[in-house]
């Protein structure tokens, strides 16, 4: 899998002056509230984040935190209630619904827990999709080198049902990389894959950051996820309660997972205890 993936390093790279690079998400006090009969959820309380181009971040929360609603707004698939986001320069907080479409196709490649695959189409055709939508040219050429990219080369023509669910994600992969979108966003990519095949993805996805300076962002539960990452944004109650760097991001498949517990002190550690020590005395 290693040699599909242009020789994952083993070490991750240091990053380059943030400030030279460019903004891709940038979120201004969003809130999102929901009417359930007359109660109101406010899901979302005012919530500010930046990403850059080519990071690669972790959102994590409990239930009911407001990750989940901050991932529908992020991907363009819902609208906040209040605030400002700013998708790669174009505020989408406001668009129409047939807008908010034309972001998704153009700017946002998504990759699901459970793949989201149609069981009768092949994988080159699977990957076709979002460029028939857009009405790209040459797009057998880019779906094949967007899975070839992502180790499918030899499984074009193979339907869901003939691939592993790793195999199945990887496609999912492609899918989402064959537009050049401004983002990943991946909801649990590694949530339904044993442990072999969640780390050949998550090589893929740390290769694809690495390599291509691909902006990925993760929501997910799992804190030895978010160690694979380089920054971990906590919610709770609607509201960012941490934001900072994971100070030394694992490398997919060079180390063994810990207990659960232990893999949660080691995200509590870095999001909320990271820095000088002397700090806290």
């Amino acid at each position: 899998m290693v040699r599909l993936l242009s020789r994952l390093k083993t070490e991750m790279p240091e990053d380059s002056a943030t400030s030279q690079r460019r903004v891709v998400i940038d979120i201004r006090g969003i809130t999102k509230m929901y009417r359930m009969g007359e109660v109101e959820v406010h899901a979302l309380r005012g919530v500010d984040l930046k990403i850059e181009e080519g990071e690669f971040v972790a959102i994590m929360g409990p239930s009911g935190s407001g990750k989940s609603t901050l991932m529908n707004i992020l991907g363009a698939l819902d609208q906040p209630t209040s605030g400002a986001y700013l998708l790669d320069g174009v505020d989408v907080s406001k668009m129409r619904e047939s807008e908010l479409a034309r972001i998704r196709n153009q700017k946002i490649g998504f990759v699901f827990q459970n793949f989201n695959l149609l069981k009768r189409t092949t994988a080159l055709r699977q990957v076709e999709l979002p460029l028939i939508y857009a009405g790209t040219s040459s797009r057998s050429k880019r779906a094949k080198a967007a899975l070839e990219s992502v180790g499918l080369g030899s499984r074009l023509d193979h339907l869901p049902s003939e691939l592993s669910g790793g195999q199945q994600q990887r496609v999912a992969i492609a899918r989402a990389l064959v537009t050049e979108p401004a983002m990943i966003l991946a909801d649990e990519p590694t949530g339904n894959l044993d442990s072999r095949s969640g780390t050949e993805v998550m090589q893929i996805f740390q290769s694809l950051n690495r390599d291509q300076g691909k902006t990925i962002i993760f929501v997910t539960h799992d804190p030895w996820i978010a160690r694979h990452t380089q920054r971990v944004v906590m919610l709770r109650d609607g509201v960012v309660v941490s934001d900072s760097p994971v100070r030394k991001p694992l490398i997919a498949g060079q180390d063994e997972r810990p207990s659960e517990a232990d893999e949660m002190q080691s995200v509590l550690n870095s999001a909320y205890y990271g820095g000088d020590p002397s700090e806290y005395n």
